[in-house]
């Protein structure tokens, strides 16, 4: 008896998450603009209440209540929907599905005695493992680039551009804005003694060093990290296709359908392209997670490039006090740094594609509020 309510235990908390499944997919389908997502998120929805009916009947055979329940989403789900918005509530759902995966797999151990019990645990598992990659495949692929830059946050070389000349401009625009604050505040430490623009030369130079040796370090690694995050995803996706080939020839056929292909069409393409491993392999690794072959530059390049430029960047506005002192010193540098700000912005539109004046004014003002902070706070501790 007691082994027999531990198994409708089981089995009614099995149902619990599967009506709980049913009412986030209805409410999905409910957030679809494109018919054909909210058909495959209504498709899903009712599966989930095939196993829900499959487990209240279990329930029902072993002389428990037959439980009862709605499908439509409940106040709560849709508080929830509209404060999160549907992408977080489609990771939320995969993760929950990911997690049912798991508890039917320890609930279909803790079973087996009950042979009815522990085939439907078993196959409506494998159901789920289905559902949670359609939900995978549903999402928007995270560029590898994205997680890596999320690895490496808190690092200034955290931007890539896809060619030398813009990380040298990158490279440049943060030596410059970095070292012309030191520059400035040191400027209005120092006052305009002339012994004391010893202070301002030595502390440019040691600014100028540290951002080049620190945008050259994180180049080399940001490089070679994005290297081994790409290799490492091949690799995964590689292994999934040499355990379980036709899960993701499967896979590939929905995000066929996703596309915009029929049925049919997205099956035939998948059976073509899974036959051929390599091909396979890279179809996979693009459809699935963004990638696609490419060249990636040595780290070694590119860490020389990012300090370089980095410290031409920072070189600038301490040029003046090697030839000035006192006050004309000052002028001069924040003369060369405020034309610097320009050039540099100006030259960040061959990148971003704005205004060229537009970008250089924008530079201009960041320049200008940084120096003029940093430079009041050394007046702070004007050395007198």
């Amino acid at each position: 008896m007691i082994k027999e309510q531990k198994v409708v235990a089981a089995l009614r908390a099995a149902w619990e998450r599967e009506i709980e499944a049913a009412q986030m997919y209805r409410l999905l389908a409910e957030e679809q603009q494109s018919d054909r997502r909210r058909g495959l998120f209504i498709r899903l929805a009712e599966a989930e209440e095939g196993h829900a009916r499959q487990f209240a009947g279990r329930i029902v055979s072993l002389g428990g209540m037959p439980p009862e329940a709605t499908t439509t989403p409940t106040p709560a789900q849709r508080r929830m929907m509209k404060t999160f918005g549907a992408d977080a509530m489609l990771r939320r759902l995969e993760a929950e599905e990911e997690r049912n995966i798991a508890q039917f797999e320890r609930q279909a151990r803790d079973l087996s005695a009950d042979t009815e019990s522990f085939e439907l645990f078993q196959r409506i598992e494998e159901e789920e493992k289905q559902h949670a990659t359609t939900l995978h495949s549903l999402k928007m692929p995270d560029e590898p680039k994205t997680r890596l830059e999320a690895m490496l946050k808190g690092e200034k070389w955290h931007v890539s551009t896809g060619s030398w000349i813009g990380d040298a401009i990158y490279g440049v625009n943060d030596g410059l804005g970095s070292v012309f604050a030191v520059v400035s505040g040191m400027a209005g430490f120092a006052g305009t003694q002339q012994e004391a623009f010893r202070y301002v030369v030595a502390s440019g130079l040691v600014a100028t060093l540290a951002s080049a040796l620190s945008m050259g370090s994180s180049a080399f690694m940001a490089t070679t990290a994005e290297r081994e995050v790409y290799e490492a995803e091949i690799g995964r996706e590689r292994n999934e296709i040499e355990q379980s080939p036709e899960h993701e020839r499967e896979e590939l056929a929905l995000l066929y359908q996703l596309k915009g292909f029929s049925e049919e069409e997205a099956e035939m393409m998948a059976t073509r392209v899974s036959a051929q491993p390599e091909l396979f392999l890279k179809t996979m690794a693009q459809e699935e997670l963004g990638l696609s072959e490419r060249h990636f530059p040595n780290p070694l390049i590119g860490a020389t490039s990012a300090a370089l430029s980095t410290a031409i960047g920072g070189i600038l506005p301490v040029l003046p006090f090697f030839f000035l002192r006192g006050l004309p010193a000052v002028f001069a540098a924040a003369l060369v740094g405020m034309a610097a700000h320009f050039a540099v912005g100006a030259a960040k539109s061959l990148i971003t594609a704005r205004s060229w004046w537009a970008s250089g004014l924008e530079m201009t003002l960041i320049g200008f509020l940084t120096g003029g902070v940093t430079y009041g706070i050394g007046k702070l501790f004007h050395l007198g």
